[in-house]
């Protein structure tokens, strides 16, 4: 176990060194955030796969499939179809302009204000969101330390005081690389997590592969019998999650609310050389997405068989009846079942998923508060670079505290962290897809049509979440329409008052 921490902390002490020599030559705004437009496509694309492939893709997909089956996998044929719609839509309004942050292209067509309203939900939910999957990080880490200390609890499970010191750890060196290097040191480290972090997840398949009992051919068999092979579900049922049109029709518009208006992806469109580059980046992130969540559901369904079938029927068993989260299921199989040095490997792949999603977000939500608010234009006419990019890395550390409280609050509350982190933000997606909408569709929209196009998506969300069984995975469609329809009908209002502005 002690060669297994050095691995994990080897991986960690490249990170920061990586993160440092790519900051040379760091010198203004563009290179921090947009690192000079220098990008390929290839590494783009490795890029907004690694960003969105977090430990909740690593820890809690195949913990979908450990208790369900394989219909996660239809919100990736959602997720693909999505990224074609953003290419073609709203991918051109990005490219021609002085930006840093998505945000200042609304703040440009509708107003500043508003601009900085979008802002601040995407500030807020995207940290929340990722404190949840830091949380989800710091489960397997503190799985491996329980072993060295002794601070086990159910059922060889990981104690409060052991997880907290993890997401420390795992912020701090996150926060060490991100404050250097900026965003060119953030999707250079992605493309080499995103080749960690498979590498390891092929090693936990084939440890899993090598130890079913009765063998392969006989797990898979008890799989198919318990259900677990089931990839689509038909069902017309609006309140159930994870069907086939939830999947496809809520994952597209999720996937046109994230990847279109989410400045964490934004910004790396406009790290690309050009808007062919960015469209090719993202459609190809898409089939890459769709083979590796068929991979994790894959595992999850191996660790079933592992368990249900003949190591500990029982664990299987209490995990379906909610006493233990599922998520912690994959974490104890790699503390209990890797040889040493493996399971070193493993970690660090899934801490590696973890910190390029983390690192993302903590220079993305930077991005936002400087070009958003501490600028409020372009990067054109900064009076001081050095200033800036000192309020840069402080705003970073900033975010980075932020998302280590929301980590630490949810120790004991959350059950399934994919489900809650998805819930956060499709509650949030459909109201700033709606607006982005709205500002390319209406040639000249006011902040008021913008506010009441807000409002009613608002109170759309609200609506449906408290009122109805509707599924979560409609959110952002509901969201998203509410918004366009509130939008446009106070844009005929506004005209009808005054007929001279719609000439």
């Amino acid at each position: 176990m002690p060669f297994d921490l050095a691995v994990v902390a080897a991986y960690l002490l490249l990170a920061i060194w990586g993160g440092r020599r790519l900051a040379r030559g760091r010198t203004t705004l563009r290179d921090y955030y947009l690192t000079g437009r220098r990008m390929p496509w290839w590494a783009v694309a490795g890029s907004i796969v690694a960003t969105e492939t977090s430990t909740v893709t690593v820890i809690s997909v195949p913990a979908y499939a450990f208790g369900s089956n394989l219909t996660f996998l239809q919100l990736a044929l959602g997720y693909l179809a999505g990224r074609v719609l953003v290419a073609f839509v709203l991918l051109p309004a990005y490219f021609g302009r002085d930006l840093l942050s998505a945000y200042q292209l609304l703040s440009a067509r509708v107003g500043q204000a508003f601009g900085r309203g979008a802002a601040v939900v995407f500030l807020l939910t995207r940290n929340v969101a990722d404190g949840l999957r830091l949380f989800a990080t710091a489960l397997v880490l503190a799985a491996m330390l329980t072993t060295v200390t002794g601070a086990v609890g159910l059922a060889g499970l990981p104690q409060t005081p052991v997880v907290i010191f993890a997401i420390a750890v795992i912020a701090a060196a996150t926060l060490a690389y991100t404050w250097v290097g900026g965003m060119t040191a953030v999707v250079w480290m992605d493309v080499v997590q995103l080749a960690i972090y498979l590498s390891g997840a092929l090693v936990a398949a084939a440890t899993l592969l090598a130890g079913l009992p009765g063998g392969a051919r006989e797990a898979v068999a008890a799989a198919e019998e318990a259900g677990k092979l089931v990839m689509f579900d038909f069902a017309w049922d609006l309140r159930r999650d994870y069907t086939f049109w939830s999947g496809v029709f809520g994952g597209a518009v999720f996937t046109a609310s994230t990847h279109g208006t989410d400045q964490m992806f934004v910004q790396r469109y406009l790290c690309s050389r050009s808007l062919a580059d960015a469209r090719l980046a993202l459609v190809a992130s898409g089939v890459f997405v769709f083979f590796q969540f068929a991979l994790f559901l894959g595992i999850g369904v191996l660790l079933w068989s592992f368990y249900a079938a003949g190591e500990s029927p029982a664990l299987a068993s209490i995990v379906a009846e909610g006493a233990v989260q599922a998520d912690r299921v994959f974490p104890l199989f790699l503390m209990t079942h890797l040889p040493t040095g493996l399971r070193g490997l493993v970690l660090a792949a899934v801490v590696a998923a973890a910190m390029s999603t983390l690192s993302s977000s903590l220079n993305s939500s930077a991005a936002s508060t400087i070009g958003d608010f501490y600028l409020g234009g372009g990067t054109a006419g900064v009076q001081s670079e050095a200033r800036a990019l000192r309020a840069s890395r402080w705003v970073t550390a900033a975010w980075a505290a932020v998302q280590v409280c929301v980590a630490v609050a949810a120790i004991g509350v959350s059950q399934r962290v994919i489900d809650d982190v998805l819930t956060v933000q499709f509650f949030s997606g459909g109201l700033m897809l709606g607006v982005f909408l709205l500002s390319v569709l209406i040639a000249r929209p006011t902040s008021g049509v913008g506010l009441a196009g807000l409002a009613g998506g608002l109170v759309a969300i609200v609506s449906v979440s408290l009122l109805s069984d509707l599924s979560w995975q409609w959110y952002v469609l509901v969201g998203s329409a509410a918004t366009i329809g509130a939008g446009y009908a106070a844009d005929r209002i506004r005209q009808a008052a005054a007929p001279g502005d719609a000439e």
